[in-house]
């Protein structure tokens, strides 16, 4: 196994059991406080949580999508780990929405299948699976709609049309603009104040 993070934290032996194990070693771990654990290509990724001033922006997602929501979906962003067996991959989104049956159950695994929302804002250490790795695995398992809030190129893209080959849809508006957030939500987002603060002179 695997532990990788915006500086690694700590490595071992790659499990023998398959995706199933690194799930059990996953509910085990003791992950840093401020950090979150994914399973990702085979490994047990750790990396940061979200930095203050994406809260604003999480909560401004999640305002404007909730009356568009399907029925009985509901958004959160609150921490919940989704998995993806077919893929062997299990992620915590910052932002999901799935219907309200998803959470009918004792287990802290949820089933990605049953999203009908995700929404991921980069940072320097996840941006690049957020932009390969997230949206083949998403795309295949049929999330209609999966939104990446570039903070470092201060952007939006949304993905639609899943199919078993991906994502068919990919629609990029700056930050400061709205962009169509495809069925089922079929509404416009406004991505205004989105952009970073400016850093405090010193």
């Amino acid at each position: 196994m695997t532990l990788m993070a915006e500086r690694p934290v700590m490595s071992g032996t790659e499990p023998s059991g398959g995706f199933e194990e690194l799930l059990d070693l996953l509910d085990e771990l003791h992950v840093p406080d401020g950090y979150k654990a994914e399973i990702i290509r085979g490994n047990i990724v750790v990396a940061p949580w979200s930095k203050a001033y994406y809260f604003d922006v999480l909560e401004s997602v999640c305002e404007q999508l909730r009356p568009h929501l399907p029925e009985g979906h509901r958004i959160s962003a609150n921490p919940f780990l989704y998995v993806f067996p077919g893929s062997e991959r299990a992620y915590g989104p910052d932002i999901h929405a799935a219907h309200r049956s998803v959470s009918r159950h004792t287990s802290n695994h949820l089933d990605g299948e049953a999203l009908s929302f995700v929404a991921e804002l980069t940072s320097p250490s996840t941006r690049a699976v957020d932009l390969t790795d997230k949206v083949e695995t998403y795309g295949k398992a049929g999330v209609p709609v999966y939104l990446v809030l570039d903070m470092q190129e201060k952007q939006a893209i949304v993905f639609g049309s899943p199919s078993v080959k991906g994502y068919e849809a990919r629609f990029t508006k700056p930050f400061g603009e709205k962009l169509y957030i495809p069925e089922p939500f079929d509404c416009p987002l406004d991505t205004t104040g989105f952009e970073p603060p400016t850093p405090s002179a010193t």
